[in-house]
């Protein structure tokens, strides 16, 4: 199995990555993991103490949950993935059975903030864009798909999600093998990320 990380600021286009690499791949070859199902339960918190919490802070990821997970795959044994709610700001109880594919893509903010995480990776990438893009992104996926409003999402990127990228996620730049700057037109980096994938596969 080969299990490839993709991390990046929020915004960043990490799904557009995912999906040009998966296009690809033959669909029953490639399985999907989000860190965003591995945030930590909830359950004991009003909502407004969920509502409150830093979601871009590597403490607010149930890491241990997500390595398990990620090494009884590798046994070939299949998993429950978490299903997370933006609405209510905890997991649901629905989970997801997810199979051990030949290639595993592992994606989220805060992936490579975590040793135990990364030393799974057998590719670790790292999709870059700029801020101004990265903001205007997120306020309008905040705003259509999580029910948020314009002032919200602008507060919580000034007060949280900018000082904690540049904390937590830029400088896991440097643990990438593969820098991707998010532009429609770069393919080639997808196209080298695709030869890998299928030189391990094939």
């Amino acid at each position: 199995m080969l299990i490839i990380g993709i991390a990046g600021g929020t915004g960043c286009g990490k799904t557009t990555v995912v999906h040009q690499i998966m296009n690809e791949l033959p669909e029953a070859e490639v399985g999907i993991i989000a860190q965003d199902s591995y945030y930590k339960e909830t359950t004991n918190l009003s909502y407004e103490e969920r509502s409150n919490i830093n979601f871009d802070h590597p403490r607010s990821i149930d890491f241990e949950l997500l390595v398990e997970h990620l090494q009884e795959l590798k046994k070939g044994n299949a998993i429950n993935q978490p299903v997370y709610s933006f609405i209510k700001h905890n997991r649901t109880d629905d989970t997801i059975l997810t199979h051990p594919r030949k290639v595993m893509l592992v994606e989220g903010i805060l992936i490579l903030t975590n040793p135990e995480l990364r030393a799974l990776f057998d590719i670790k990438i790292y999709v870059h864009a700029d801020s101004d893009e990265r903001l205007i992104r997120r306020l309008k996926r905040d705003i259509s798909e999580r029910g948020r409003d314009m002032d919200e999402v602008l507060n919580r990127y000034q007060n949280t999600l900018k000082p904690m990228h540049q904390q937590f996620i830029e400088p896991t730049k440097a643990f990438a093998d593969i820098i991707i700057p998010n532009d429609k037109f770069n393919t080639v980096a997808i196209d080298v990320v695709r030869a890998v994938i299928n030189q391990r596969i094939l």
